[in-house]
């Protein structure tokens, strides 16, 4: 990006040092070097570009009230482009919102300044007195976004983030096409996906929804942070090979947002599971151990069974016995993974939500009722090969869906995924390039 700097003359100035501004912040949404550092310091040459520009106004066209607010907002918009705070930028800000309480989009650059310092509350006062002016989608996806970061530190966290969602929703009234608006309620249902502690899986749904309704927007298909979050809801739902293509999407774009490691450490999981599943029919002592399912005493609306009796979607009325083979390790904090068998010998995992990772322990027997579950089969290319996944299933069950022994395990256990693979089924998968 290149900012011109020539001359135009009376009112026209204004304008120039205005599109200026808002071609800096669009340089800054769309440039994502391997390095951070020459993101900042590109940035702040292309910052000083745009302010040569603003000192192009003469002093007798600065002198008006409204005059010298828009003087002031530019300047301190500029100033703050970059990510760290700037006090210098929060000074120009402020004066342009005193001299015209009424600049919303000063208000919106004072609250996103403020929020970099660190001052949270100070920063929604802003947002929210910009609001007291009218609504606004930029100044409301500001909130939900704050909304989201307060939160972390809330009593109710979970009212804090109805909250973000019930913003984001608003903003979206304003302009149903605004891609980044559906991102931002996106962003705001995977929040509460996780912070309310409900492990809702239709919250994944929603976010990935919105997420969908964003990509929509051309100006959206540019947004890395876009593709990672898509890709993030994926892999909690299971949905492997969106997930893999939405973090080399991302990676592609933003190298800084480190998608190939997510996608890396998806892959080993996967291939750990494969290890551990392709290795159990050779295990004597592990047939003896899933044929020692205990009698459980189901409730007479439920039929017990065994995996290969179940169909894709929702198994009602059914309920599997499994007893547990291994807990499977991994890096990601969630889900929690663990190897059962049925009493056929279909070794196949559970994914679960909610619990610590001492709550269910190898040889425990647990019983999942109404399973949902679906059949994945995809292919993935690394470099000059291609792995094939197939015979892996998805399933997810709701409380109180899973029971321990003949009890729950946790009162907050709320999700549990199944995947089933056939032991007959073989695949492989080695590694991910770590560079694109």
């Amino acid at each position: 990006m290149s900012i011109s700097t020539g001359k135009v003359a009376g009112e026209d100035l204004f304008a120039e040092a205005t599109a200026a501004a808002d071609e800096l912040y669009s340089f800054r949404d769309n440039y994502f070097p391997l390095s951070p550092e020459e993101r900042v310091s590109k940035l702040q040459i292309q910052s000083d570009l745009a302010l040569q520009i603003l000192d192009t106004i003469p002093i007798e066209k600065r002198k008006l009230p409204l005059q010298r607010a828009t003087y002031e907002y530019l300047r301190g918009k500029v100033l703050d482009v970059v990510p760290v705070y700037k006090k210098e930028a929060e000074d120009h800000l402020s004066k342009a919102v005193k001299l015209n309480p009424s600049l919303v989009d000063a208000w919106l650059c004072l609250g996103n300044c403020i929020w970099k310092k660190g001052d949270l509350n100070a920063a929604k006062n802003c947002f929210t007195f910009a609001l007291s002016k009218g609504l606004n989608k930029n100044i409301l996806c500001q909130l939900s976004m704050l909304e989201r970061k307060l939160a972390q530190d809330a009593e109710n966290p979970e009212e804090v983030v109805d909250e973000s969602i019930k913003h984001a929703r608003e903003a979206i009234t304003l302009d149903v096409k605004d891609g980044y608006s559906w991102y931002n309620l996106g962003n705001a249902f995977l929040t509460s996906f996780f912070v309310t502690g409900a492990w809702d899986h239709n919250k994944l749904i929603q976010s990935l929804k919105a997420y969908q309704n964003a990509e929509r927007d051309e100006k959206m298909k540019s947004n890395p942070d876009l593709y990672y979050n898509c890709a993030t809801v994926n892999k909690y739902l299971e949905n492997y090979e969106r997930a893999l293509t939405g973090f080399e999407a991302a990676a592609l774009m933003d190298p800084g947002l480190n998608a190939m490691e997510d996608a890396r450490m998806m892959v080993l999981l996967l291939d750990k599971l494969d290890y551990l599943l392709r290795g159990q029919s050779k295990a004597k002592r592990l047939s003896s151990l899933s044929s020692s399912l205990a009698t459980v005493d189901l409730s007479p609306s439920y039929k017990r069974a065994t995996m290969d009796l179940l169909s894709e979607g929702l198994n009602k009325g059914y309920a599997i016995i499994g007893k547990v083979l291994f807990f499977a390790k991994n890096e990601s904090l969630a889900p929690l993974y663990y190897v059962l068998s049925d009493s056929n010998h279909t070794f196949y995992v559970i994914s679960v939500y909610g619990i610590r990772s001492d709550a269910i322990k190898e040889g425990d027997q647990v019983t999942l009722l109404e399973p949902f579950y679906r059949f994945v089969d995809f292919s993935w290319r690394e470099k000059n090969k291609q792995t094939h996944f197939v015979g892996l299933t998805m399933a997810q069950v709701k409380l109180p869906c899973l029971l321990y022994g003949d009890k729950m395990p946790y009162l907050f256990f709320l999700v549990g995924l199944v995947l089933l693979f056939t032991v007959h089924v073989e695949f492989k998968i080695s590694y991910l390039p770590t560079q694109l």
